[in-house]
């Protein structure tokens, strides 16, 4: 009798078993070199947590880790419940054809979960990870930052995107990110000359340096050298969302974690408490990607955004300012999808904290190092949620290729539903 594939065993469990099944693994990559012996532990310290033997452990525990703050759940949950049978996905690469279950046999996912009109369709996990456990965001989280920045713009606390970020934080002044627009802060534009390829000495390994020792403020006060006008290239660096966590927060007068506990993640209905780490000289939130939640929350959070910011009859995130951030057409020609130069592919587009996909319509998805991504389908309500310990930063260097084969998974979720 042939040994069954993860994908096999699922197509026996509907409605409410399926839940049960999903944590049912097999043999995931490289369990072995991850730690699967010791029970995947946790870094003894931060700066081991990309070690492979403890990046699942860390990656699920970074806030045991940091000092952190804690956002509270919604007193009132939103249901997802569970689609009364399980699709069957699949989907091509290289001239092959896979399903969900060789996709999780394949690649370094922790957790990957499909959402189709509210209902969970798939929801499946390695390396013993489990439905409870916070999962780190990485740069998932700048697009909480942007959200936030659309409801303080919507309250009268921001005035303007046209505002530098010095009107609202007078430490900057006089400085390169202090005197950009907030409208180039967001897409990535503000022109400064910074390297962030992910290398232990580039500059965004400069920038953490000196926000350990001395905080954000001397931090962004470090950038100095203009390579471009602002507003004319995409150039991506999270020094600027860490520029525009402090604007929301003299803005504001809250806290990142405060704004965006009681304005996004109350009201998006979520089960479980979630945090931010905090850096350790001023206590300022890792606006970045210091976010950690549930895999379940993250596609609440999906879900929120295939409904152009609201929940039930609530409308979370002011509508306009969900199309201003993920339509293409509002953004210049330079930060489109197909005309975007991101380290010289033109795949993505960027619109205001989030990469704009290519399509007939409009999709969207949220990016973090080490393959964390939230995939939004507007038009056809549907969400995937996909959690990753991936081999390198930015997913290919490894050879594994987790981005490309990540994006013809989504191709394959979309396939099942719709035309690309």
């Amino acid at each position: 009798m042939p040994i069954p594939t993860r994908a096999s065993l699922t197509t026996r469990f509907t409605g409410a078993a399926l839940l049960a099944a999903c944590t049912l693994a097999l043999a995931a990559p490289d369990e072995s070199t991850l730690g699967r012996d010791a029970g995947y532990p946790v870094a003894p310290r931060l700066s081991r947590i990309h070690d492979d033997r403890f990046i699942v452990g860390s990656f699920s525990a970074l806030d045991t880790l940091s000092p952190h703050c804690l956002l509270a759940p919604s007193p009132h949950p939103l249901a997802l419940p569970v689609a009364p049978s399980a699709p069957e996905f699949s989907y091509r690469l290289a001239g092959q054809s896979f399903t969900l279950g060789d996709y999780m046999d394949r690649q370094r996912a922790t957790g990957v979960l499909v959402l189709k009109d509210g209902q969970v369709v798939a929801e499946r996990y390695n390396y013993r990870r489990r439905p409870d456990m916070r999962m780190l965001s990485n740069s998932m989280a700048k697009t909480l930052v942007a959200l936030a920045i659309g409801q303080a713009l919507d309250d009268g606390a921001i005035h303007s995107l046209a505002d530098t970020a010095a009107r609202y934080v007078p430490e900057l002044k006089g400085t390169l990110y202090g005197e950009t627009q907030l409208a180039n802060l967001l897409r990535m534009a503000s022109g400064a000359r910074y390297v962030e390829d992910y290398t232990d000495h580039d500059d965004r390994a400069a920038f953490n340096a000196i926000v350990r020792r001395e905080g954000v403020v001397a931090a962004a006060r470090s950038v100095t050298d203009r390579a471009d006008p602002q507003g004319a290239r995409f150039n991506y660096a999270g020094a600027q969302t860490e520029v525009l966590g402090l604007v929301l927060r003299a803005a504001t007068g809250h806290s990142l974690c405060e704004f965006v506990d009681e304005r996004l993640w109350q009201p998006i209905g979520a089960e479980s408490a979630a945090s931010y780490l905090l850096h350790p000289h001023d206590q300022v939130e890792e606006a970045a990607g210091g976010f950690n939640a549930t895999l379940r929350d993250y596609a609440r959070l999906g879900w929120m955004l295939a409904n152009d910011g609201r929940v039930g009859d609530r409308q979370v995130v002011p509508r306009d300012w969900l199309l201003a951030m993920t339509d293409a057409a509002r953004h210049p020609p330079q930060f489109r999808p197909g005309t975007m130069d991101s380290h010289g592919s033109h795949y993505f587009g960027y619109g205001y904290q989030v990469w704009l996909m290519p399509g007939t319509h409009r999709r969207f998805v949220l990016l973090g190092v080490y393959g964390q991504a939230i995939y939004v389908d507007p038009e056809l309500k549907l969400v995937m949620v996909h959690l990753a310990v991936g081999a390198d930063a930015r997913g290919d260097a490894s050879g594994a290729h987790m981005g490309l084969e990540r994006d013809a998974l989504w191709r394959g979720v979309v396939a099942r539903y719709g035309a690309w």
